[in-house]
């Protein structure tokens, strides 16, 4: 049974991608949040030998050798890694506030980037044909008022995953990007029905993406069917024109 990381698994999106990670990879999960939501009650008591929670803010960045080394590495052999996890930060550029910006820079870039950093050490150490996996934005491909911000995080991650892909492929290290549009989660709650409605009609099939239809994108990409596959960014968002 092989090992899968996901970052935010405690809501929406993340609880879906690791319920389809153990039900079409046959997968044991690692699941990392700061809190033990509903969702993740949910994920343990529904697949206690599939699921494992850890608690861990990732805005804490500069602790993630000791939690993969001393806590996460000794679960299992980690073979696949899902960044899932993400901080929101929308308003206009001319209000950003330094701090806030700073923290969703921790959350959304600096702990994928180290969380990366030793997944890989490890998969070279014992020599794993690992998969990594990047849930991206729409907003870094189209723009949205708003979200310059968020949207310049999440291309950051699209930028860093080609180029890890090219570095390590040769080892069968591969590493991509599934791209969602926007999604009804808990996310995007405070959007008004009139703002939502803007942003569906910017789509061909004029509705929400689906959250399972981007879930079973992820999965697939830590599958062994995915394995001639990286480098790629996977767009899941019915189509923003």
């Amino acid at each position: 049974m092989k090992t899968t990381l996901i970052t935010g698994v405690s809501r929406g999106l993340g609880a879906e991608i690791a319920e389809q990670v153990i039900n079409k990879n046959d997968a044991f999960v690692i699941g990392i949040s700061r809190t033990f939501s509903d969702e993740v009650k949910c994920l343990a008591e529904k697949y206690p030998d599939n699921f494992m929670h850890i608690a861990f803010d990732l805005s804490d960045y500069e602790n993630l050798k000791n939690i993969y080394w001393n806590t996460l590495k000794k679960i299992g052999q980690i073979e696949s890694v899902i960044h899932n996890a993400a901080y929101a930060y929308d308003d206009l550029v001319s209000n950003a506030n330094i701090q806030t910006l700073e923290y969703m820079y921790k959350v959304n870039v600096l702990s994928p980037i180290i969380l990366t950093k030793y997944s890989i050490r490890d998969m070279l150490l014992n020599n794993i044909k690992g998969s990594i996996v990047f849930v991206t934005s729409i907003s870094a491909h189209k723009g949205f008022k708003g979200l310059s911000m968020y949207a310049s995080t999440k291309g950051a991650l699209e930028a860093f995953s080609k180029n890890v892909a090219k570095e390590w492929g040769a080892k069968g290290i591969r590493s991509n990007c599934v791209c969602p549009g926007f999604m009804e989660t808990e996310m995007s709650s405070n959007i008004s029905s009139e703002m939502k409605m803007k942003i569906f009609n910017r789509t061909s099939l004029k509705k929400a993406t689906d959250i399972k239809s981007v879930a079973s994108s992820v999965a697939f990409l830590t599958s062994d069917e995915s394995n001639s596959i990286t480098g790629q960014t996977i767009i899941v968002d019915c189509g923003t024109i």
